[in-house]
Formats: structure tokens, C-alpha cells, sequence
């Protein structure tokens, strides 16, 4: 019956690890049950702090900044860090206030945070290690979500432009939307995310956030002020190895003994590690011996489904962003295709207009030469015309002969007689 009751939990965590469902961290969580705090102005396993004036804290959500007065700077600090290396963080704020109002909300995750950044934003901190999420109006855009890391040698303060150093951002209308915006954080084997009301603000493969940081969120308001309103902050992992026991981040972890010693050496060996030899039951003598070897088995167990489900993501990614680029391909075809359609329509209207244009020519050729033809004919008549009654009106050149030489005659003959008769008249002298 034991070994039935042992193949049964087996078996759960078998189903457990395949799963992969994401886990409350509720000591890192508040606002998830619908209120916040005892009714004590505490949020348990949080600091809050405030200058000049301490954070309103209400059932169902915290006022970091009210919208009077101004220059209000506020904190929320996880007093205990984030042990897991995959985890997702939902933080639900909103934003309201007057026209030309301003200030901005920091959501960060950072080793010492309550001790490097208390109540500073990005613009005023200094030396900080860890990530840093700012919600603001950058640049007199309608709001932009930018992200910020630093190694804890690069002093943010001292900084002549801030803004130069961010890694991810994205534009976000954030302000008097009227009801919470949620932003959430993912942090995977091989990513880390950001995502704003369901829909990706930036990614990237190069961020990888080590465990053993403090989640904070800091608001910081000037003389006109927006009212910065925190409604939950939940934290989520789906990770089953605790950061502070993984070589991956150098942590110290406890001498084991000689059968963990040997299968760390095979999970070295081969990634995900290798199953445990069977061994007949009459090798345990004790108790002790049996829950040894299954807590070994397992462990064993739990790293190679760890090990697969991290083969999986890496592979569902890896698909995702095969999808995301035939997708891209796809719509530059469609756009390509639609170019070249409109440019098929364009043609087949160039080539009915050329026909109009064709037949406008034919018309009017045709009616240009009937035109023509009219024209020379009522000119021709009018020239006949013209003609027979110059004809007409002008005599006859026998008549015009005739009265000429006749005119010469008469003068002759008057000449002649004029002569004669001066011949015959008698003479006078004196």
C-alpha cells in the first residue's frame, strides 16, 4: 500500500510538472482577493512610504499620488525578493487629473530596492540594480511606457538624458481612461516581455532577470500633479526551482550528499538528467533509505520535465515567431498583390481612354473634312457668283473701242476745221 500511495503522488506530481500552471507568490502579492490590507493602513509583507505625505491606502486600491497637492513622492516595496527564475507580475493603475498635468509611475524590480531607489523615480535615482518600468508623458507624446536597466554601476541621476537609455518602449494613452490599465511583466527561460492591457508593448531575448530582486512601484508628481492609483500587484510563477538554488545566478546552496552529488554530475552531463537506475526493494533497509531514493527519484523527475517543458517553450516560440514572420510575408504579398491589381485596373483605364481618345480623333476628323468640304463648296458658288456679275456690270471692250476712236475722230475733225477756218478769216493790221 505504501508503494501504491507513493506511485500516486508519483504520479500528481508527474501531472503537476506537465501542467506547468502558474502559482500564486502570495507574499509578493497584494489586491488579487479584492482588498488591500487589514484595515490597518498595512499591506502585508509590503513598506509603504511617502514624502511629504504617506500613500492613502482604501479597501480595493492604494493612492500613491493624490491630485492635491503636488510634488508627491510615494513607494510600495515587497519586503521579502523573488526566488523563482520565470515568473509574470500583473499590476493594475490608473491615472486621472487635469489638462498639463503630469508625473510618472515606476514599476521596478530591483536587488536592494527600498534601500537604492525608496521613493525615486528613474529621473532621480541613482545606482540601482535591477530593471525599471516608467509610465509617463514622454516627450509631449500622449504617454509612452519605457524600460530602463542598470548594473548598479551607471548613476541615473548624474545622467544628462535619462531617455537615452532605454532598452524597450512603447506608446501608451494611459491618462483619464476611466477605468485600471493592466501591465503586465514576463519574464521566460529565453525572454522577457512587456504587455499592456493584452497586447505586446516591446520583447526581447537579449534581458534576463536574475532571482533574488525586490518588486516596487514609486510615483513622483510635480506642482501639477496626476493622481496615480495602484489597484493589485500579483506576482505568478510556473517555475519549480527556486532561484536561489540554481548555478545560474551563482547563488550558494547546501553540500549534498553522495546520490544528489551523482545525479547533479548527470544532469550536468546531459541538461535535463538522467533517470536512476532501477534497484531491487530489498536495497532499502529503512525508511529513511526509501524516501531517499524517491525523494531522489522525484527530484529526478522534476528536472527532466522542467528540462522538457523549457524545450517546449523554447520550440512554442520558436513557432510563434515563424508564425509572426510567414504572417508579415504574407501581408507584404497581400500588399504587393493589391499594388499590382491596382496597377492592372490603372492599364485597363489607360487603355479605354486611349480608344475614347482614338475615337474622339476619328470624329473629329471626319467632321473637320465635312466642314471643309462645305466650306469649299458655298466659296466656289460665291465665286461664280461674283464673277457673273462683275461680268455684268462691266461693258464690253468693242464699245469701249469704239467710243474711244470715235472720241479721237470728233477731236481730229474739230481740229481740222478749226484750222480751216482760221486760215480764211481776214488779217488785221495795226
Amino acid at each position: 500500500m505504501r508503494f501504491f500511495g507513493e506511485s500516486i503522488v508519483l504520479a500528481a506530481l508527474i501531472a503537476a510538472g506537465l501542467s506547468q500552471a502558474q502559482v500564486l507568490i502570495n507574499e509578493l502579492s497584494f489586491g488579487h482577493s479584492g482588498r488591500l490590507g487589514a484595515g490597518d493602513g498595512k499591506i502585508p509583507h509590503f513598506t509603504i512610504a511617502g514624502q511629504p505625505n504617506q500613500p492613502e491606502l482604501l479597501s480595493n486600491k492604494v493612492i500613491l499620488t493624490p491630485m492635491d497637492p503636488g510634488n508627491q513622492r510615494s513607494s510600495i516595496w515587497s519586503d521579502s525578493p523573488l526566488t523563482r527564475s520565470t515568473w509574470v507580475a500583473d499590476v493594475d493603475f490608473r491615472a486621472s487629473g487635469p489638462d498639463r498635468a503630469g508625473g510618472n509611475l515606476n514599476i521596478w524590480f530591483v536587488r536592494r530596492g527600498r534601500e537604492e531607489v525608496g521613493t525615486n523615480s528613474v529621473y532621480t535615482a541613482g545606482k540601482f540594480d535591477g530593471l525599471a518600468l516608467v509610465i509617463d508623458t514622454h516627450g509631449g507624446a500622449g504617454g509612452m511606457i519605457r524600460g530602463f536597466l542598470n548594473d548598479g554601476n551607471v548613476d541615473y541621476v548624474s545622467q544628462p538624458n535619462v531617455d537615452k537609455l532605454a532598452f524597450g518602449q512603447c506608446n501608451y494613452f494611459y491618462r483619464n481612461l476611466g477605468r485600471p490599465s493592466q501591465l503586465k511583466l514576463r519574464q521566460t527561460v529565453s525572454s522577457f516581455k512587456v504587455e499592456i492591457d493584452g497586447h505586446l508593448c516591446f520583447e526581447t531575448d537579449k534581458v534576463s532577470l536574475p532571482a533574488g530582486y525586490h518588486f516596487g512601484i514609486t510615483a513622483a508628481t510635480p506642482d501639477k500633479p496626476d493622481s496615480f492609483e495602484v489597484f493589485k500587484l500579483v506576482v505568478m510563477s510556473d517555475s519549480t526551482v527556486s532561484g536561489d538554488n540554481s548555478q545560474q545566478y551563482g547563488s550558494r546552496h547546501q553540500q549534498p550528499d553522495h546520490n544528489q552529488a551523482q545525479q547533479g554530475q548527470q544532469n550536468k552531463n546531459d541538461g535535463v538528467g538522467n533517470t536512476i537506475p532501477d534497484r531491487p526493494a530489498e536495497v532499502y533497509k529503512t525508511s529513511m533509505e526509501q524516501f531517499q531514493d524517491l525523494h531522489n527519484r522525484l527530484q529526478s523527475v522534476s528536472h527532466q520535465i522542467t528540462g522538457v517543458y523549457n524545450s517546449v517553450s523554447k520550440h512554442h516560440q520558436m513557432d510563434e515567431a515563424r508564425h509572426d514572420e510567414m504572417k508579415k510575408a504574407f501581408d507584404s504579398l497581400r500588399h504587393e498583390l493589391a499594388a499590382i491589381r491596382q496597377i492592372g485596373d490603372l492599364q485597363s483605364k489607360i487603355k479605354e481612354l486611349e480608344t475614347e481618345i482614338h475615337s474622339m480623333h476619328h470624329d473629329m476628323r471626319q467632321k473637320l473634312a465635312t466642314h471643309g468640304e462645305t466650306v469649299e463648296a458655298n466659296l466656289h458658288q460665291h465665286h461664280r457668283h461674283l464673277t457673273a456679275a462683275l461680268t455684268d456690270s462691266i461693258p464690253g471692250h468693242g464699245k469701249l473701242m469704239f467710243f474711244f476712236v470715235g472720241t479721237q475722230i470728233l477731236l481730229v475733225a474739230g481740229y481740222v476745221v478749226y484750222k480751216r477756218r482760221r486760215a480764211n478769216s481776214p488779217k488785221k493790221y495795226l
